[in-house]
């Protein structure tokens, strides 16, 4: 029985022990094995049981790779998490943090509304192209190159609008949005890959809903403070100041994120920490289709389902967070403070949501699905449906779906509050979050993932002695168990 727990802990001072099976070229597969021409392999974090037996796909462990001989949890896996969750944060931060005091930064820097608007959409408008490159990128070079890119950026774009305070100087504060916009197509489709990639079968739904959670506490620390921190006064020189306490406060936890990336994040761990992800490196192949991988997503109707589902709940939550200020600030002038109170008591649900139903979801593999808890549980879900395809693919079109939708959304309720009203506006953002919760009610639990995991009577590993806490990964699978 292997044991995949937060106990099975990875010891620096104990070796590896012994496996009777290498993942060399000496590995064989019985000859009566046959393969379905259906199935896919493409380069992944997991991999599915009707894949296993794969002759060109059993990939061998190099001397810079993990050891396929042992499943184990690393010690690290918390704090690589936890950094990202902390950059993911500081991110979030500064995509909300002028819509927060939509009205204050309207009247320092002399533009509309609509103006003020773009810097929470241009996160949106960003995203979608570039997501197929960056996550072409995250399978080229892995999770470590990826996240000092995310950090790097994130920490570039918090400097540069340091020059914006000046009334005149609101395209500089562009360019830094832009480029904090950019930092995170390299963030938002991280959580699951991280998950799979450094947690066990029984952690990776937790651990999604921790990366994830960073993203909203982002979100809801920037409905609380800027509003603080930057009081609605008349005089621009006093707004100056304000604004650039705000600006240097990001500017500084964005340098000390991105010295912890540095620091505490790995590529990989030393050893895969489940079964799937053991499997996922064996069948790695260089040369699989990466188009072909997104082509095949979209023959998965019950994935396509939630494609749509995700965009419109997402999306709604992207134009309700952009939206809030104007719509507390058209009843209550003079309000930003409680509107910023009313984002918060807003995410901090989702938030709850999403680490209650992470944990939940470890132990029933049950997904039902509410606002910001929708997330995590999303991305998860995606992994599992999607399964053995990679998981960077899955989220980010998942996240491309959101930012579509967001766009629409956010341009659609903003026209509808202008011309008649916030009632009618958030009628609009209803219905659609109605046909949403209605189309998730057809999409159908099909956990390939979990499978995987599962052990077989054909793959049954023997227990390791109990000081190793390690176990040999499957190297054979039967044609009735196929």
């Amino acid at each position: 029985m292997v044991n995949e727990g937060p106990n099975q802990e990875e010891r620096d001072d104990t070796p590896a022990p012994e496996s009777a099976l290498q993942a060399d070229p000496s590995v064989s597969i019985h000859p009566s094995v046959s393969i379905n021409p259906s199935v896919s392999v493409h380069p992944s974090s997991s991999a599915h049981p009707s894949a296993l037996a794969q002759p060109s796909g059993l990939a061998h462990s190099s001397s810079s790779g993990p050891d396929l001989s042992v499943i184990k949890v690393s010690r690290r896996r918390w704090a690589v998490v936890l950094v990202f969750s902390c950059y993911s944060m500081c991110n979030a931060f500064q995509w909300i943090q002028y819509g927060s005091i939509n009205n204050i930064f309207m009247h320092f820097y002399g533009v509309s509304a609509f103006a003020i608007d773009w810097l929470s959409m241009c996160y949106m408008l960003t995203y979608i192209p570039l997501l197929l490159p960056v996550a072409w990128l995250l399978e080229k070079f892995g999770l470590r190159t990826i996240a000092l890119t995310g950090s790097a950026l994130n920490c570039l774009g918090a400097w540069v609008k340091l020059g914006s305070l000046k009334p005149h100087l609101f395209p500089v504060t562009v360019v830094g949005q832009v480029i904090c916009s950019v930092a995170q197509v390299f963030i938002l489709g991280m959580p699951s890959r991280i998950a799979s990639v450094w947690f066990g079968a029984n952690e990776v739904s937790t651990a999604c809903s921790v990366a994830v959670f960073g993203n909203q506490l982002g979100i809801a620390i920037g409905f609380l403070v800027p509003p603080v921190l930057v009081p609605n006064v008349e005089d621009r020189d006093k707004l100056a100041y304000h604004i650039s306490i705000m600006f240097y406060i990001i500017g500084g936890v964005a340098t000390l994120l991105l010295i912890l990336v540095f620091i505490v994040f790995k590529e990989k761990p030393k050893y895969p920490p489940s079964r799937a992800q053991s499997l996922s490196y064996a069948l790695t192949s260089p040369d699989a289709s990466y188009l072909g991988s997104i082509a095949q997503l979209f023959k998965n109707l019950n994935f396509v389902l939630l494609v749509i589902t995700y965009g419109l709940n997402a999306g709604a939550f992207y134009a309700l967070s952009t939206l809030l200020n104007r719509m507390v600030i058209w009843h209550y002038p003079g309000e930003e403070v409680n509107a910023g109170r009313i984002g918060l008591t807003i995410v901090i649900a989702g938030m709850l949501g999403a680490v209650i139903s992470g944990i939940w979801l470890d132990r029933s593999k049950t997904y039902n699905f509410f606002m910001t808890g929708y997330l995590p549980l999303g991305f998860e879900f995606a992994a599992e449906l999607t399964y053995p395809e990679s998981e960077g693919i899955s989220s980010g079109l998942l996240n491309i779906s959101a930012q579509v939708f967001g766009i629409i959304f956010t341009i659609s309720q903003g026209q509808i509050i202008d011309n008649y009203g916030t009632k009618p506006g958030n009628i609009f953002l209803c219905l659609f979050l109605t046909l949403g919760a209605a189309l998730t009610a057809f999409i159908k639990p099909d956990l390939r993932r979990q499978k995987a995991n599962k052990e077989t009577p054909e793959n049954k590993l023997q227990e390791e002695e109990e000081e190793s806490n390690t176990s040999k990964v499957p190297t054979a699978v039967s044609e009735d168990h196929l």
